[in-house]
């Protein structure tokens, strides 16, 4: 099973860098075989749709604007893309996922599972470092993704020693 993690962001506006940050995380303490891919898909949108196309596995990580508290972490999944029933709005870089997975899906070549991890930023000021807040949300996820992962047959090692 080929897996795709995608971190989609702007690291020039502090947390709405928040997917491209949290790739570099996993870069810097996990090692992954060649069956997961690490994606900086910065502000690139529908430029990348194949690489969505070419993966079994999609876990998508940006920022998201919907209700709750700066941090909160929320994760929707393909069906609810593809039936425009996600009550949020992704970060404003990017056309919007649903349209990306419908042409996939039109293409007949949409992954087999999507899973969106987004995460509500606390500032979008200008800057190149997250908030302490999303900061400190990096580990859990990577922790929960590389979990998951795991589960499913991935080897995954720390990178730490």
């Amino acid at each position: 099973m080929q897996t795709l993690i995608f971190g989609a962001g702007n690291l020039l506006c502090s947390d709405e860098g928040f997917g491209v940050h949290f790739i570099k995380y996993l870069e810097r303490n996990y090692l992954f075989q060649d069956d997961v891919e690490l994606y900086d898909g910065g502000t690139l949108g529908i430029m990348v749709t194949h690489l969505l196309e070419d993966a079994d596995r999609v876990f998508l990580v940006d920022v998201i604007d919907a209700p709750g508290e700066p941090g909160d972490v929320y994760r929707y999944e393909k069906e609810e893309f593809l039936l425009g029933k996600l009550p949020i709005k992704m970060s404003p870089h990017q056309i919007g996922i649903q349209e990306v997975l419908t042409l996939s899906e039109l293409r007949g070549r949409i992954p087999d599972q999507v899973s969106l991890f987004g995460i509500i930023p606390q500032s979008y000021e200008a800057g190149v470092e997250l908030s302490p807040l999303l900061e400190g949300k990096l580990s859990g996820l990577a922790e929960l993704v590389v979990g998951e992962l795991r589960a499913v047959g991935h080897e995954i090692t720390s990178a730490i020693r």
